[in-house]
């Protein structure tokens, strides 16, 4: 009896526990953080969770427009915070998708160097509304998309994008598979004054150009895994570098004697931010998510576990020399994805231009 009865009040005390944990689970708040690999280390998240009680799903993207859908998709899951460069933040900001910050809630700008702390100075960050100037997204991260090349394979460092397109290096060449990146890739390469904003007459002459860099590339990579995957396995020799120091510091760990180079026409930056959407159910968690990644310790695993700069740390990033042009807003981004969609699925031009 007496082994009866302690049976039944286990069950009913585990029965009991089970559902206090599901209760506070389901109180538990949630913050949906849209970011690109790398930007919020396993560290980062559970120190943040601590902090706030709060539960973090994190989901990772690999190109703008990826990023874009996710935002902006009706039925999906609703964001609380995301990573968007600042050329790519004014399609948010023209079509309403993201709210105001409020800096007085992030104390820890204060940590970051003076050129990103002014954010003033950064364009497309504050804009004037009627309740005066607002901003729309804190920087994070940045790097150039610089060359990095096989030392064994290139003595000579290459000095030009042209070598991308260099017959030399057919079948050793891994280029990223972005039409908005690569059109201002292919626009830079031909010389032209603007490669964010290709004349209409001349479109068909930079498909081309991609078309040409397609026939000369081994394989187009997303994520910065993929890029140090499919470089190592066909021992390629040259690899255009969308995530710049990133996959330097990725190769170096994986034993490859790699240099990298800013071409002499320059090489693309991009600038990464923090953005909160306009229909985000926990703006309140988001401010304390963007004061959290420009604390110490995801500014610091930043730099040494991933390779990129942080806006808090004052180190300039080795190999970044040489001319800089920061990403500006695409002509028409929708127009380059579907045109570069059809120049890496082997259309020929005409097809292309269709």
């Amino acid at each position: 009896m007496r082994r009866t009865l302690l049976r039944f009040w286990m069950a009913v005390c585990l029965f009991g526990m089970l559902t206090l944990a599901g209760t506070a689970s389901a109180d538990t708040p949630v913050l949906r953080v849209l970011a690109w690999p790398g930007y919020a280390e396993p560290e980062v998240i559970k120190e943040f969770e601590r902090h706030t009680n709060a539960r973090v799903e994190l989901t990772t993207i690999d190109t703008d427009e990826a990023l874009w859908q996710k935002v902006t998709n009706p039925t999906g899951p609703a964001f609380d915070v995301f990573a968007v460069n600042t050329a790519e933040l004014q399609r948010y900001l023209t079509s309403n998708r993201i709210q105001p910050i409020d800096a007085s809630h992030l104390p820890n700008t204060r940590l970051q160097q003076p050129r990103f702390r002014d954010v003033a100075q950064i364009a497309g960050l504050v804009h004037h509304t009627s309740k005066g100037e607002q901003v729309y997204a804190i920087p994070f991260t940045y790097s150039a998309m610089g060359l990095i090349y096989d030392k064994r394979q290139v003595q000579a460092a290459p000095t030009s994008i042209s070598a991308l397109w260099n017959p030399r290096w057919r079948g050793k060449v891994i280029a990223y598979n972005a039409g908005t990146h690569n059109f201002s890739l292919a626009a830079l390469a031909m010389g032209l004054p603007d490669p964010f904003h290709i004349p209409a007459e001349r479109t068909e002459a930079v498909a081309d150009h991609l078309i040409k860099l397609r026939r000369n590339a081994l394989a187009f990579y997303t994520q910065p895994d993929e890029s140090v995957h499919l470089f190592l396995r066909h021992k390629a020799a040259i690899l255009f570098a969308n995530y710049g120091m990133q996959q330097v510091h990725l190769l170096r760990n994986a034993g490859v004697d790699v240099g990298y180079v800013i071409p002499r026409e320059g090489a693309l930056a991009w600038l990464d931010c923090w953005a909160i959407p306009r229909n985000a159910r926990n703006p309140t968690l988001a401010h304390a998510w963007i004061n959290h990644l420009l604390g110490n310790t995801a500014s610091r695993l930043l730099v040494t576990r991933q390779g990129l700069a942080s806006t808090v740390s004052s180190s300039a990033q080795s190999g970044t020399d040489g001319k800089l042009i920061w990403l500006q807003p695409a002509e028409d981004a929708t127009r380059r994805e579907r045109l570069w969609g059809r120049i890496h699925a082997g259309d020929s031009l005409n097809k292309v231009m269709r």
